[in-house]
């Protein structure tokens, strides 16, 4: 290596001070145009309603840099595209860090302060990373140009399923030329910014400190071999150059300008919407602000800001619609096609200069770029699609807010409505009177005690369906039997008790919510318990993630982990072992909204039973088809269940024998699906509960209560 001044790079060599100036002329005026293009922007997130995601700066950007650096969100479920744009990413960001440092010389140190340094070993090994960047850039969109057109990922097809062809939105062919221009003009700037450098070399090949050194720019140098092998001069070279570094100037002066208002912008909207991520996005909605005259959006202006710089950040992957269950079984939905209709409709709406009028903003109904009802009810809420999103877009929360609107607009299905005037009434959604909800206790041979009437250490929170579902009461007893044996000082809250109202609330019934949600943390708080323990997922949800935004902060545990501490610790003794053969469902509200994944499984190991895992799994898992108050509502004649989807992969496991779930709603919506699936008596639904109670030996009780 050698640190000689005289190594370094030519600019603007031979060229005239005319054309110089009209280059840097040019540049600033695809600047300005970038400028502009940010401002309609933000002005467009402006017009959005506030959002309180401007806590934790600091932290919040060190995580946002994090996921980028490492592609964390998106080489999951799909390894060869994260890294194919991790080598996108990375050239991108080194080829942009190359030219601002190209620029900080040549048009700031210099000419202000004489200051140089691109040059010698510097510049060396500069044009070395700078070549590899370049290399893993070009090649990482080579692979999605080919992932794109020969592949043939149904992900990636933007055939909509909430429209029929001929709708005038039907057609999304501007998204493919989109995608392909995306493409084509990244790659082209890639590949003539390497023939300009071999182009630059064969120039000057008469050159010791620019000839003797083109290893440093390994491709360049094989490329200007190649050129000279084919017969091109250092005359051909240096007439052809100036043509090549217009056109690769131009082409990439113009990318710069594009950028806010094409799909590039992503690469500034994807971050900011990382940045601002909630972690616990739809595992908590927001409450309906106080001074809001009507619940949930209406129109595109009562989107936050944030909510429209996620409709902006969405790249058209295709991984939310592939891991939609509503999508996977023919429902009108995908979660994809609802942000970018949202994304349009915004686009059109707030981009203009004069906002239009009210009437023109409602993004509920049948026109062009609005969202329809028969979509927003498709929806379990089940948060596959925010799952799994490389970019944190929030799709369930903008859904519930919308259907927040739709329910008090009345517009639901009737089955629905009359749900909802049901758990207003009683306070359960079988429309039981309230003093039956401990019925089931009557059956057995002790009593348990009232958490309202004497402290207890744990309060059992039993929920609807396992107080009042014939089936489910049968594994509610066994739990109650199982803490009993074990010694745990439990009681109930008996008629106290009302639906948790997680579902509920995803329905959209916001003050239905709140009356019961208040209602219950008042109970709550009026009992001496040390925590709380159900056996219902959706009501270990709100209790855990939205009880605190109504003053109600509780300890609480899925019965899994209490299950597994109760047998680790010698408390519950199993007197035998399994030896089935067993598959596990991860319920949605347990697992993927709570990272529940790992106590069930260590359970059913501990009982001796071969688990055997479905191809979709923990956070992964497919959705029973039950949440979002889908189980309230009926599902259209010739569609297929999500529970009948789920049995089907089930029934692909060989010598499987017995179905495992863990929540109450999906015994229910899983032993129905069973019944029709074709494989009924090949295996059999039971509640993990139901297992372990094989294993244990009761003995006979003759107190009456659980003794502390």
């Amino acid at each position: 290596m050698d640190n000689s001044k005289e190594i370094t790079r030519v600019l603007f060599e031979n060229f005239q001070p005319q054309a110089i100036h009209l280059f840097y002329a040019i540049g600033y005026l695809a600047i300005a145009v970038f400028i502009y293009g940010v401002y309609v922007q933000i002005r467009k997130y402006r017009r959005g309603k506030p959002d309180g995601s401007w806590t934790e700066l600091f932290k919040r950007f060190v995580e946002m840099v994090k996921t980028m650096a490492t592609h964390r969100t998106l080489v999951r479920r799909d390894k060869s595209a994260g890294r194919a744009h991790g080598l996108i990413f990375l050239g991108f960001v080194l080829l942009f860090i190359g030219t601002a440092t190209i620029t900080l010389e040549y048009d700031i140190l210099e000419p202000l302060f004489g200051i140089k340094f691109w040059y010698g070993n510097f510049y060396l090994l500069f044009s070395l990373v700078l070549d590899l960047a370049g290399l893993g850039l070009i090649v990482g969109l080579i692979y999605m140009m080919y992932r794109r057109k020969w592949l043939h990922l149904p992900k990636l097809d933007y055939k909509r399923v909430d429209r029929q062809e001929g709708d005038p939105d039907f057609d999304r062919s501007q998204y493919r030329r989109e995608d392909w221009a995306f493409l084509w003009s990244f790659i082209l700037i890639g590949i003539t910014g390497f023939i300009l450098e071999a182009t630059r070399l064969v120039w000057l090949n008469d050159r010791p400190a620019v000839w003797d050194y083109r290893m440093w720019s390994p491709v360049g140098a094989l490329l200007a071999h190649i050129m000279q092998a084919l017969g091109m001069t250092s005359e051909s070279a240096g007439a052809f150059r100036p043509y090549l570094w217009w056109f690769h100037g131009l082409l990439s002066l113009t990318f710069i300008a594009c950028i806010p208002y094409t799909k590039i912008k992503h690469i500034f909207t994807a971050a900011a919407s990382l940045m601002f991520k909630d972690p616990l996005a739809g595992r908590r909605l927001p409450k309906v602000p106080d001074d809001q005259k009507t619940a949930g959006y209406k129109t595109i202006t009562d989107l936050t800001w944030k909510n429209l710089l996620h409709l902006d950040a969405c790249t058209k992957c295709g991984r939310c619609q592939e891991a939609c269950p509503a999508n996977a079984v023919g429902a009108p939905l995908s979660p994809r096609d609802v942000i970018l209709s949202l994304r349009e409709f915004a686009n059109h709406a707030l981009s203009a200069k004069e906002l239009p009028k009210e009437a023109e903003l409602d993004i509920h109904g049948k026109d062009v770029g609005q969202v329809f009802m028969e979509t927003l009810w498709s929806c379990r809420t089940c948060l596959a699609c925010v799952e799994i999103c490389p970019v944190a877009v929030e799709h369930v929360p903008i859904i519930v807010q919308m259907r927040r609107n739709l329910v008090e607009a009345g517009e639901m299905e009737p089955l629905l409505e009359k749900t909802l005037q049901t758990i207003h009434k009683t306070g359960n959604s079988f429309g039981e009177s309230k003093r039956k909800r401990a019925n089931w206790t009557k059956e057995l041979p002790f009593e348990i005690k009232d958490a309202r009437a004497e402290p207890v250490d744990v309060l059992w929170f039993v929920g609807d369906y396992a107080s009042f579902d014939p089936r489910n009461q049968k594994v509610t007893q066994s739990f109650a039997k199982l803490m009993h044996h074990a010694g745990v000082n439990f009681g109930l809250l008996f008629e106290s008790e009302l639906n948790a109202g997680n579902d509920v609330r995803r329905v959209g019934e916001e003050g239905l919510y709140e009356l019961l949600a208040s209602s219950n943390i008042g109970t709550l708080q009026a009992c001496d318990f040390a925590s709380i323990v159900t056996t219902d997922p959706h009501s270990f949800n709100t209790i855990r993630n939205e009880y605190p935004d109504f003053g109600g902060k509780f300890e609480i545990e899925h019965y899994t982990t209490l299950v597994k501490r109760l047998i680790e610790t010698g408390q519950v003794k199993l007197k035998k072992k399994l030896d089935y053969r067993v598959t596990f469902h991860d319920p949605c509200h347990l697992g993927r909204y709570n990272k529940g994944f790992d106590a069930p499984r260590e359970v059913i190991k501990l009982l001796g039973c071969e688990l055997v895992e479905m191809g979709r799994n923990r956070d992964n898992s497919f959705c029973c088809g039950a949440g979002g108050g889908r189980i309230w509502i009926p599902d259209p004649v010739g569609i297929e269940k999500p529970s009948a989807n789920r049995m089907k992969e089930a029934g692909q496991i060989e010598g499987l024998q017995v179905f495992v779930v863990s929540c109450p709603k999906d015994l229910t919506m899983f032993e129905d699906a069973l019944k029709t699936s074709g494989f009924e008596g090949q295996f059999v639904v039971r509640e993990l509960i139901e297992l372990i109670d094989e294993c244990i030996e009761y003995e006979v009780w003759e107190d009456s209560a659980v003794t502390a």
